[in-house]
């Protein structure tokens, strides 16, 4: 069978579709474990014994199991366990807020306590409360260290949606597998496939890359 690169066009719209999917569920990922990751790194930097001891048993958990395994467990062991019962969608933006906080968590908690003590106790020198000196003095230098890690894990956590094709989500990869079951133009399929990956990739790199300049990171 010889390569026919034109059939391509034919399944852009399929695969752009699968791409949307992708798109969307990294997007709501991403945004929970940003979320989560930040609280938890928090726990971990300014937490105390038992909050500290909580985001540490919940970044170790997440961080010591792939994320195929907690998906599956998402949607094929809690009905079981708990009688909650998530389609594969739902299960699917969980395992990224899960997975994507436990990484983000220790982004976080690196950035923070990589900043400079001094400025911390300046802060509360001037009597500032622990939550103002955190937002107003040692968050914004720590925002701008933890720019270039945290874009690293969301160039991760999108291809990491490529996995979700275990619980049957209709991600690119998803669509790219029933577009070759169909014809079996495995090679044409998969570039397709891959350079749909490169693009959205290089775009989240390319904003990554202007938000750094414009906060003249060092």
């Amino acid at each position: 069978m010889q390569v026919d690169w034109s059939i391509i066009l034919d399944f852009i719209p399929q695969l752009m579709t699968g791409a949307k999917v992708t798109i969307i569920i990294t997007l709501l990922g991403l945004v929970g474990g940003t979320i989560l990751g930040t609280i938890a790194g928090l726990m971990r930097s300014y937490g105390g014994v038992l909050l500290n001891a909580i985001a540490f048993v919940y970044v170790e958990i997440i961080r010591g199991t792939p994320i195929v395994v907690q998906v599956m467990f998402l949607y094929f062991a809690l009905p079981v366990l708990a009688d909650i019962r998530i389609d594969p969608f739902l299960a699917a933006v969980l395992a990224i807020v899960l997975n994507a906080g436990a990484y983000i968590a220790e982004i976080v908690r690196g950035a923070f306590l990589s900043v400079n003590k001094g400025l911390s106790e300046a802060g509360y020198a001037l009597g500032l409360p622990t939550w103002k000196v955190l937002a107003y003095i040692v968050g914004p230098v720590a925002f701008r260290r933890l720019i270039p890690p945290l874009g690293n894990q969301y160039i991760v956590s999108l291809k990491d949606t490529s996995l979700f094709i275990v619980i049957g989500v209709g991600e690119l990869t998803r669509t790219g597998q029933e577009i070759m079951a169909a014809n079996f133009r495995a090679v044409e399929i998969w570039t397709a496939v891959a350079v749909f990956y490169l693009i959205m990739t290089g775009a989240m790199t390319l904003a990554l890359r202007f938000i750094e300049k414009r906060m003249k990171i060092l």
